[in-house]
């Protein structure tokens, strides 16, 4: 049972855009748009380019950092953007420079600063990146993470119709072998291969498919792919983390640790992309209203371009307030829970074995050893069933049960105090979630295997 966002009844509603057509599998992949063709189509260019004669503050920000030659972490996408939304040719001049230089190894900027400064190069330069370009791609080609296939999309994208073969083969590649052989068919066996941090990198590579072959790759794993704007905005700890030039909200990781800003970044990044690729579904237009608090603007080096290149102040969102506190994904074995939608709430989180709870502004691993009865959060009551399979608890109305820690998809019987016996299995986490529990009164529940 998932207790996720769907549940929500005035969402029932909501229209959902009809899907991309999907090219039939034995047609081959070819790219049919003129540049820039990276991200920047026609209409998000026009409305970054309407963002600039406003002066909007997404603008103002990014301007002044190129205006002042702040030191930039990815100088090609900053320059490179720059001259697509306002013509400046030094920007060009600057980000062509970059990429033919010393410095110029990321395959990824390379592939946009050769798709959005094209009019600005040079035969020669064209050439000489191009060339660039496919050696980096052949240097990266045995390496199958989403942040290196991405970019060799990229750059395919990029060169299509300027370098014989290369490009065709790489899209085959990454699409039918990697995407549709690898990735999918590990997310349909239950295993998400897709770690948190690279959300954005996944982002960049469905809209750079979709926006120039009219395939969107999330078809062939809908379910997941429905549920991960809310996966994504119920692992986000409740209390924002106030940076140098704006709060962060912090994405669940595995260990307690300091949290890391750059993934913040590019964690809330991850979220603006989303919204910007299916701007009409429930789910990201939750997501939408969740982005639009100013406190949170990208502010920095890093994120600034990434905040005017991606937000739309401009696109309705709905209130994070209606979504469930609870969120339990059994495909994949994951539990989120907060008490609230405010910053002050507490919350609890099972995923890839890691217990962790926050409260008042502390994040806490829990060792379920150490827990010998259930815990209320909210309105989830957890059980942990790593040395015991035997509790009492006395339920609220709205309350649901989750054991945890149990063996990965075992067959459990389950009994409940003044019900019939009955059997079900733990999902690929070790989560069960008992039903039909008595609301109320004190009741025991009972596992044998």
């Amino acid at each position: 049972m998932h207790r996720g966002f769907a549940l929500v009844p005035f969402l029932l509603a909501v229209c959902l855009a009809p899907p991309v057509a999907r090219a039939q599998q034995d047609e081959p992949i070819v790219v049919s748009a003129d540049h820039p063709r990276l991200f920047l189509r026609p209409a998000r260019l026009r409305l970054l380019k309407r963002e600039r004669e406003r002066s909007s503050m997404r603008w103002q920000q990014f301007e002044s950092l190129m205006a002042g030659n702040a030191p930039m972490p990815e100088p090609g996408f900053a320059r490179a953007l720059y001259y697509a939304v306002s013509g400046n040719s030094e920007a060009a001049k600057a980000a062509v420079a970059w990429a033919l230089g010393s410095g110029g190894t990321d395959l990824r900027q390379l592939a946009l600063v050769y798709d959005w400064c094209l009019p600005a190069m040079s035969e020669t330069q064209q050439h000489a990146l191009a060339a660039r370009i496919q050696k980096r791609m052949a240097d990266t080609a045995a390496d199958p993470s989403i942040p290196a296939v991405r970019s060799r999309v990229l750059s395919a994208v990029a060169l299509f119709d300027d370098v014989p073969q290369t490009p065709q083969k790489e899209l085959e590649r990454s699409v039918r072998q990697w995407w549709n052989g690898k990735i999918v068919a590990a997310l349909k066996a239950g295993r998400d291969v897709i770690p948190r941090d690279d959300a954005y990198a996944l982002l960049e590579l469905f809209h750079a498919v979709r926006d120039t072959t009219n395939l969107d790759l999330r078809e062939a794993a809908a379910g997941f792919f429905k549920d991960f704007p809310i996966e994504h905005l119920m692992s986000y700890y409740p209390a924002a983390f106030p940076g140098p030039e704006n709060d962060y909200y912090i994405g669940a990781e595995r260990t307690a640790a300091e949290p890391d800003l750059r993934l913040a970044t590019l964690s809330r990044v991850a979220d603006l992309a989303m919204v910007a690729f299916d701007v009409n579904a429930p789910e990201t237009q939750v997501l939408q209203g969740w982005l639009m608090h100013d406190k949170f603007m990208l502010r920095g080096t890093l994120g600034a371009p990434y905040e005017f290149l991606w937000a739309n102040p401009y696109q309705p969102g709905l209130s994070y307030y209606h979504v469930p506190l609870i969120y339990y994904n059994p495909d994949y074995g994951r539990l989120y829970v907060r008490s609230s939608w405010e910053d002050s709430a507490w919350w609890f989180g099972y995923f890839d074995g890691v217990m962790q709870r926050f409260s008042e502004g502390q994040l806490t691993v829990i060792n379920a050893r150490q827990l010998d009865k259930p815990v209320s959060f909210g309105e989830a009551v957890v059980c942990f069933g790593a040395d015991t399979l035997r509790f009492q608890m006395t339920l609220a109305e709205e309350d649901a049960v989750f054991i945890v820690g149990l063996e990965p998809k075992r067959t459990y019987r389950v009994e409940v105090d003044d019900e019939e016996m009955y059997e079900a299995a733990s999902d690929v986490g070790g989560i069960l979630q008992v039903d039909d529990v008595p609301r109320g009164k004190p009741v025991g529940v009972r596992l044998s295997k």
